[in-house]
């Protein structure tokens, strides 16, 4: 497959690993760029920047293709370590950044000046346009459909992904809802240059995460995800567990009143006891609702040459046949 994408990576396919915290380590990205995708290691999962630059080695061991690392910029009072973490990107040859959060114009210039392209994920059609303008070299477009942070506007891929298509210059990916060819072949239709999955690859086997975690995935459905923080203009889209539940009644029973304070049991510290030991009920984390299009745990290689073999096949037998 041949688009801006692939071409501005330097990938065989447009199908991107987005990052996820506590997964997206260098087993995965390495197993997503083996198979001809963009792997993607999860930077601030890593504790320190030297941490993260003896990640990206041993990434570098697993794969001789092209991968990035997700760094997410976030609103606190302390930040991390930005400059560390991007001087280990740099260091480490990397040439992919992916990023997601606050604004990155404070880094992009020196990302582009050591030859690394920006993806930066927005959730609107103006955030795309100011990533755009700040010269971010491509953009993912989440719908409301994505797990994780789907912003404030909750517009679905059907209505975002042509309206993105129509505005921006720089070639974008789709993101929320992608798990399959018809994913696939649906985003290229709808004006995106390829696909960027995050739920779908932690159900795979490389995915470093519990078995309970792919189990729980599987066993879902489309309905059974959940918005946490609404009221604090944090939305997060999550898989309905018992913490969730705990959480929604405290948004229910405080209102406009609560504080992050009040439901921080639920949502802070909680990746590593669910994502490594399994504990599926310690607090809310991110699922996207493509969980209802995920029914197996196969081998990343596996997935990915599904994907690409369905979405051939439609693009090439459905739809001619449709026109003919």
């Amino acid at each position: 497959m041949k688009t801006k994408i692939t071409e501005l990576f330097s990938i065989e396919y447009p199908i991107i690993q987005g990052g996820m915290h506590h997964v997206g380590f260098a087993e995965l990205a390495a197993a997503v760029s083996n198979a001809g995708g963009l792997g993607i290691i999860t930077g601030l999962t890593q504790r320190t920047p030297d941490d993260l630059a003896a990640e990206i080695r041993r990434c570098r061991e697993m794969t001789d293709k092209p991968f990035g690392v997700n760094l997410t910029f976030l609103p606190t009072v302390n930040p991390p370590d930005y400059p560390g973490y991007i001087r280990a990107i740099v260091e480490g040859r990397v040439k992919v950044v992916e990023t997601a959060g606050n604004n990155p114009q404070r880094y992009v210039a020196a990302l582009k000046e050591a030859g690394v392209k920006v993806i930066h994920k927005c959730t609107s059609v103006r955030h795309a346009l100011k990533a755009e303008s700040i010269g971010c070299d491509a953009v993912s477009v989440d719908g409301f459909e994505c797990g994780g942070h789907p912003g404030e506007d909750d517009v679905p891929n059907f209505i975002l992904l042509p309206r993105a298509a129509g505005a921006l210059k720089i070639p974008f990916v789709a993101s929320g809802g992608m798990a399959d060819g018809r994913s696939l072949a649906a985003a290229l239709s709808l004006g995106a240059d390829g696909i960027n999955m995050g739920t779908r690859f932690i159900a795979t086997r490389e995915a470093p995460v519990h078995q309970n975690v792919k189990q729980a995935i599987v066993a879902a459905t489309e309905l059974d995800t959940r918005l946490v923080m609404r009221p604090l203009r944090n939305t997060e889209r999550v898989l309905r567990n018992a913490a969730v539940d705990r959480l929604l009644e405290k948004e229910r029973l405080l209102g406009t009143d609560i504080r992050f304070e009040d439901i921080v049991d639920e949502v802070a510290g909680v990746y590593p006891r669910v994502m490594k030991e399994g504990a599926l009920d310690a607090g809310a984390w991110s699922c996207g609702m493509v969980v209802g299009l995920i029914h197996d745990v196969p081998t990343v290689k596996e997935l990915i040459d599904r994907i690409v073999s369905e979405a051939t096949e439609i693009i090439r037998g459905r739809l001619v046949r449709i026109v003919a």
